[in-house]
């Protein structure tokens, strides 16, 4: 078949069942979980066989919008970035994912992917694309059924019925998270896990869509249809988008339709859904223990750890998580996804920036790390990439140091400009335009020290930036 699948990489989640690794300003699809990438450039990477796949499109709000077209150009991959401007479920968004692929292609089938998923198996994943698309083309709504490893209670199931083409299936019925005993009554009975991956015909997608909510339909086509441009991402229309009901894809159709359809897969997928997930997809020592960055075990089992800088040592201990970042330690039972989740709900009311960003805050230019953080006084760590530069700004109630450690900058301060190399450092007044660019080859480093009655990043005043941030 020479028709080829439009990858619709959902990239908008910000989930914190991975805390305090993923949180709000960048979650678990954009971190090296498993090694040298992140989640969502494997998922690209699943779906860039030219022969098989289109362009991918991949849907994300406007903060993620930099990390995503960031992270592609590591791969050395490209995508058509589409914009929420608010989060509305899943269904709206594969809505809008829908009418902007029938858009690029009338009789589009779209392969919808959530971009936090770990598939081990790549070539069982690609074949099973090839069955659905024969089904998905004929116009059925197809989903990936995962073969189970054990009775889970993390996932719904789908009840397989009658064939359709070769082992794609009608579905019977969906179900919800079972209790253990229901779980392992469904395999028993040859039940699927459901893995909230699905392949259709956009304009099908859309019809089944309006059938049971028309408004919104309406409202999200509407909002594809006005959708500007800038900076070469698509922004879909704010007030179009914005009155689309909120709601997952499952309850919007897939629960609805009778044009559901199951394509069975065995491809080591999973979710990744919590730590004791993270640990299942590691390798292990001799006792079941699993690390990623320096840790040293005595006495203890089936332990996982994950640090960002600090040893963590563990004895005497078995079904532990420790999670250690440079402002967070997380211990918690290896099996308890649900504590985690009532653990962060709490955190978010007494101690929400450590839900929210990490002491090393990735920008569009580079990076910054909060290093010291006095009363009157803050020290970050700054890197800005080669040929990239901050906006040009002033503040009202803080001066800044900067020193330059490595590379070479250039400063902009009022009406003069000047290069500051390495061991060299600059001073800039409070209420001074200013503005700081890397014009060389290799990364900028410095380090900056403000001093004044209030350090907040609200006094940043932005009067022209490259990246339109307010």
């Amino acid at each position: 078949m020479s028709k080829r699948i439009i990858p619709l990489i959902m990239c908008g989640g910000a989930g914190t069942r991975l805390w305090p690794s993923s949180r709000e300003g960048r979650p678990k699809q954009f971190l090296p979980l498993f090694g040298p990438r992140s989640t969502f450039q494997d998922t690209v990477i699943r779906v860039s066989d030219a022969g098989l796949f289109d362009r991918p499109i991949v849907i994300t709000s406007a903060a993620y919008r930099f990390m995503v077209r960031e992270q592609l150009a590591e791969i050395g991959l490209d995508a058509d970035i589409l914009l929420e401007p608010a989060r509305r479920d899943s269904g709206p968004a594969i809505a809008a994912g829908a009418a902007f692929a029938q858009a690029r292609d009338e009789e589009a089938v779209v392969l919808a992917l959530a971009a936090d998923h770990v598939v081990r198996d790549v070539p069982a994943f690609v074949a099973a694309c090839r069955a659905g698309l024969v089904v998905a083309d004929a116009g059925h709504i197809v989903t990936f059924g995962v073969q189970p490893e054990r009775p889970a209670t993390e996932y719904g199931y789908i009840s397989p019925g009658q064939v359709l083409s070769g082992e794609v299936k009608s579905v019977a019925k969906f179900v919800e998270k079972p209790d253990l005993q229901t779980a392992t009554g469904y395999i028993e009975a040859g039940y699927l896990w459901n893995s909230g991956n699905f392949m259709f015909r956009a304009g099908m997608l859309l019809d089944e869509y309006r059938r049971v909510d028309a408004d919104s339909v309406e409202t999200i086509t509407s909002a594809v249809a006005k959708a500007g441009r800038d900076l070469g991402f698509f922004t879909l229309d704010a007030d179009a988008f914005g009155k689309a009901k909120s709601i997952s894809v499952d309850y919007a159709v897939m629960e609805k339709t009778t044009k559901a359809a199951v394509v069975p897969v065995s491809c080591g997928w999973s979710d990744v859904g919590s730590w004791l997930a993270v640990w299942e997809l590691s390798n292990k020592d001799a006792q079941g223990n699993a690390a990623q960055g320096v840790a040293v075990f005595e006495d203890s089992r089936n332990c996982n750890v994950a640090s960002d800088g600090p040893v963590v040592a563990l004895e005497g201990v078995d079904d532990l998580v420790v999670v250690a970042t440079h402002d967070a330690v997380l211990v918690s039972r290896q099996k308890d996804a649900n504590g985690l989740k009532r653990l962060v709900a709490k955190l978010k009311v007494t101690a929400p920036k450590v839900t929210e960003d990490h002491l090393k805050v990735h920008r569009p230019w580079g990076s910054v790390q909060a290093l010291e953080d006095g009363e009157r006084y803050q020290v970050k760590r700054l890197v800005v990439k080669a040929g990239e530069r901050l906006s040009l700004q002033m503040h009202h109630h803080r001066s800044e140091h900067w020193i330059v450690v490595r590379g070479t900058a250039k400063v902009t301060i009022n009406d003069q400009i000047k290069t500051v190399h390495e061991n060299e450092s600059i001073y800039i007044p409070l209420g001074a335009t200013h503005r700081l660019e890397n014009p060389g080859k290799i990364p900028l480093e410095l380090i900056e020290v403000q001093t004044g009655s209030y350090l907040g990043e609200d006094d940043i005043v932005r009067i022209e930036d490259d990246y339109k941030r307010n």
